[in-house]
């Protein structure tokens, strides 16, 4: 029988609950097995220069979902040229995984920029997404193709860059992230605002 995997890609920078709970969801009601985060070292549409290093950001990935057996951390993007992209990481897993239906998870946001990915045709050809909801984003033409599935999960609107910004105010975010997360965040002085 063949294996169901949501690929939940991301920065995760940092990983927030906002994305434990979305990844909960698809577990419970998606009828996937396992959801791999794919910590992506860089992301083509974004500037790097706001990125923690790599290690960091897959330790606090780690650290999120340790205890929870139906998620897995994927970190086969560090091994890849740069920047990555989501056929060629797609390609590579489907080669080391060939029994398994990989799913793409992805936000409704970028189904708006998808035709720009690279090859998004054969995305769509050999593999599935799910598409999730976001605010002030609405589904466009793709959301009726036979590979997509569009899911009700609740819209969550913490963000990554919400949490950065938050904290170089200085404020404080507990309970936005997981407390592992949080305290490593706080020991390690990321995202605070550096003294000119």
């Amino acid at each position: 029988m063949r294996e169901k995997i949501g690929l939940f890609f991301g920065s995760f920078n940092p990983i927030h609950n906002g994305h434990l709970m979305l990844a909960n969801y698809l577990a419970e009601y998606g009828g996937l097995d396992e959801i791999w985060f794919v910590v992506s070292p860089q992301n083509p549409f974004k500037d790097k220069k706001s990125l923690l290093a790599d290690r960091h950001r897959l330790y606090m990935v780690e650290m999120a979902i340790k205890d929870d057996e139906r998620f897995q951390v994927c970190d086969i993007e560090f091994y890849m040229p740069q920047p990555s992209y989501t056929i060629d990481t797609l390609t590579r897993l489907q080669e080391r995984h060939p029994n398994t239906d990989f799913y793409l998870i992805c936000g409704m946001d970028n189904i708006e920029s998808f035709k720009k990915w690279k090859n998004y045709e054969a995305i769509l050809q050999y593999h599935h997404m799910m598409v999730y909801p976001r605010k002030g984003y609405s589904s466009n033409e793709l959301v009726e193709h036979p590979s997509v599935t569009v899911v009700e999960a609740p819209e969550i609107e913490v963000s990554s860059t919400f949490i950065r910004n938050a904290i170089s105010e200085g404020k404080d975010v507990r309970y936005f992230v997981p407390k592992d997360v949080y305290k490593y965040i706080v020991d390690m002085h990321f995202y605070e605002k550096k003294e000119k």
